[in-house]
């Protein structure tokens, strides 16, 4: 009967030691970040901070504004709340990261950050494209713009390009949770994303590969194609223009959303569908710091800098006065 309690006891401590091993390897590593914290930790603060002020600034000018009460601006404003979003995801658990040395995050931060990262990025995926239809109906079917464009109609291809992206999501999050993870539990990146806890993972990834590859092509190509595909007949249609001036005016309102479309579907397409396992971790960490930090980042400068109605509006808010700049 003894002997019966000991290796009842003895199967008992097995077990829990076995549950605080399992328990202490429930944390994942992040490999972002090899040094210079000091340094890396006031990069990332000036970069939020500047994310933060821009995009906040934008939406609060579009909001105020009576000038810009149009539908491009009803997205750019939309768009910088989503960029806020996105960034908020990652950079603040980066800063903390970056001045403590620790890099370990729990099971369930990792996969909350994984689900509103991939999320947000979806969802401005398809919010570009929007903005891009819009850009085509305004020039090259202006007669019709006010009916094709209309309030409800912007708020549908807003919505929706928001609940696709956090449909989408769902997808990945399940499936990638569902993956038994090596016990060092060491993800190449910043933070957590699908293509590294993939990598991470020690059983086979075939089901979730081909899910990230179909949901990529539908989420970032088709949307990039389609783009594509409206600036041509945009471009086209400009060249028509008789007035230089005019010509000027027409590629200087869509020289702005092209630059940010093209640095945020190249690298986020590159980032989903173009590396393999063994790449190098410089290249990930390029592209995926190019379309989650500095999309964001150049979004309110790019639509401030580069587009007089907002520069106008801006120098009303400050000084009082509509300015007419040249």
């Amino acid at each position: 009967m003894e002997m019966k309690n000991r290796s009842i006891y003895q199967n008992l401590v097995h077990n829990w030691v076995a549950l605080i091993n399992q328990t202490c390897f429930c944390d994942f590593i992040l490999l972002g970040f090899s040094g210079g914290q000091v340094l890396t930790s006031c990069l990332i603060l000036i970069i939020y901070s500047m994310i933060l002020v821009g995009n906040m600034t934008i939406f609060s000018i579009i909001r105020i504004d009576n000038h810009l009460q149009t539908p491009m601006y009803f997205f750019l404003s939309y768009l910088s709340i989503l960029d806020i979003c996105y960034s908020t995801v990652t950079l603040p658990a980066m800063l903390v990261n970056a001045i403590t040395g620790n890099r370990r995050i729990s099971f369930s931060r990792c996969f909350t950050q994984l689900y509103f990262f991939v999320s947000l990025g979806g969802s401005e995926c398809l919010l570009l494209a929007a903005m891009a239809y819009d850009r085509y109906v305004a020039i090259c079917n202006p007669f019709h713009y006010r009916v094709v464009m209309n309030k409800r109609f912007c708020s549908y291809l807003v919505g929706g390009s928001w609940f696709s992206g956090f449909l989408n999501s769902v997808l990945h999050t399940l499936m990638t949770s569902k993956l038994t993870f090596c016990d060092s539990r060491r993800v190449n990146n910043f933070f957590c994303d699908v293509p590294p806890m993939l990598h991470a993972a020690c059983t086979d990834t075939h089901t979730s590969q081909l899910l990230l590859y179909i949901v990529s092509v539908f989420l970032g190509m088709t949307p990039f194609v389609f783009v594509i595909v409206s600036y041509v007949h945009i471009i086209s249609t400009i060249l028509r223009i008789r007035s230089a001036v005019g010509r000027r005016k027409a590629f200087s309102t869509c020289s702005s959303h092209l630059i940010v479309v093209t640095v945020f579907y190249v690298t986020a397409n590159f980032n989903y569908i173009g590396p393999a396992p063994g790449d190098s971790f410089d290249i990930v960490r390029i592209s995926t710091v190019l379309y989650s930090v500095l999309t964001p980042l150049f979004n309110p400068v790019i639509y401030c800098l580069r587009n007089q109605e907002v520069r106008r509006a801006l120098a009303k808010a400050f000084t009082g006065k509509y300015l007419y700049l040249k």
